[in-house]
């Protein structure tokens, strides 16, 4: 088995105004500057009114298009690519085909010829590839992870110790990254995604955008919980 611990992180100064893309870089960031801002989320459900935290969740509804091929969530993205790069064909038109991301994970599990330092090294990358294209080409759902500017993005699943913190967001824990219980790589790649999306400029501010300001933003999506996918 292999170890899912963030490789360790040199702290450079050049590196301070980088997006943290592990627990020991954002370690290192909060030390520096303790009154860090988180955005928490976990699980998904259709917004009242406008775009909120669920659209950072791997199951909501959001289709996108990769090479000419459709994707009804990033779940989706996620399983198919995995599918993929195991060389598991079958898997892949079945998770394509599937109508709920729940079906999508459960085809994703059974891949064929599955090596798990592969998965391990790759997983990352293919998670913001497919958030990029999913956020860029909803305009409103960019908005909404733009105007997350350079809060710290928490997938709050207390279930989930790979993709999220293993801590709920009502956990004293949740916002000391010393604490938590898990990787956060789902919050980690949406941050890379973000950076990717503002461009050069890096700001990832967005006027008029419906991301909400504070400090610890609890906007929390948490019904119909949807841990992703290892």
């Amino acid at each position: 088995m292999t170890s899912d611990s963030p490789p360790a992180s040199t702290g450079s100064a050049a590196e301070s105004d980088r997006e943290p893309l592990d627990v020991a870089s954002l370690i290192l960031r909060a030390r520096r500057q303790p009154r860090l801002k988180y955005v928490f989320f976990w699980g998904h459900r259709e917004p009242i009114r406008g775009v909120d935290a669920s659209c950072l969740s791997q199951w909501y509804p959001s289709p996108f298009e990769v090479d000419g091929i459709t994707y009804r969530t990033a779940e989706h993205w996620m399983m198919a690519g995995k599918a993929r790069m195991f060389g598991d064909a079958d898997a892949e038109r079945r998770v394509l085909a599937a109508g709920h991301p729940k079906t999508a994970k459960t085809i994703g599990r059974q891949v064929r010829g599955f090596d798990e330092q592969r998965w391990v090294d790759e997983r990352f990358e293919l998670i913001v590839r497919g958030n990029v294209a999913k956020f860029g080409q909803h305009p409103d759902m960019g908005a909404f992870l733009l105007g997350t500017g350079r809060r710290i993005l928490v997938e709050a699943s207390p279930l989930d110790r790979i993709w999220g913190i293993g801590l709920a967001a009502d956990d004293e824990r949740a916002g000391d990254p010393e604490r938590w219980r898990g990787l956060n790589l789902l919050g980690f790649a949406l941050m890379a995604a973000r950076a990717r999306l503002a461009g050069p400029a890096g700001s990832g501010a967005s006027p008029g955008s419906t991301a909400s300001a504070g400090g610890h933003d609890h906007a929390v999506a948490e019904s119909a919980p949807a841990p992703s996918s290892g």
